[in-house]
């Protein structure tokens, strides 16, 4: 007799994410290839193992907006999740100064995610879709939230 065994599930997903006000100023960035959807985030990505959280953040912020960064201390831990899969990810939000480079619409995301990049004043913000929900709040505050679990949007 066959043993039935559960599915095997995806194993939870680390980002990092960088919260960059300048000129009092929200860096987003959205992530979806040739602007196939309208949902700004903060930048960064998945950790890769044997790097730290600050080096993936850095290389993250390099690759997305071609802007070298300083991480600070942390200020979200922001869980989404698909209820209807087995998609969870945790993303650890860090407080980051730009050290060089400028945006620029030259340049590209060398995996092509990112398809756009702006800084946004926290009034521009409410007329954006964006993610988290307790971004703004956190970016210009202070100390270090947690959202659990947000659904994941789907487009």
């Amino acid at each position: 007799m066959a043993t039935l065994r559960p599915p095997k599930s995806r194993p939870l997903r680390l980002a990092a994410r960088a919260v960059i006000l300048h000129n009092d100023r929200l860096l987003l960035v959205n992530a979806y290839p040739d602007n196939k959807g309208d949902l700004w985030c903060a930048p960064g990505g998945g950790v890769e193992k044997h790097s730290s959280l600050a080096d993936n953040l850095i290389r993250e912020v390099y690759e997305e907006c071609g802007l070298t960064i300083s991480v600070g201390a942390p200020c979200l831990i922001n869980e989404f999740h698909d209820e209807d899969s087995d998609f969870h990810q945790v993303d650890l939000f860090f407080r980051c100064s730009i050290t060089g480079g400028t945006l620029a619409e030259t340049w590209r995301d060398p995996e092509n995610i990112v398809s756009k990049r702006r800084f946004f004043t926290r009034t521009e913000m409410e007329q954006l879709s964006y993610r988290p929900l307790s971004l703004p709040d956190v970016a210009w505050g202070d100390g270090v939230h947690y959202d659990a679990l947000e659904p994941l949007l789907k487009f």
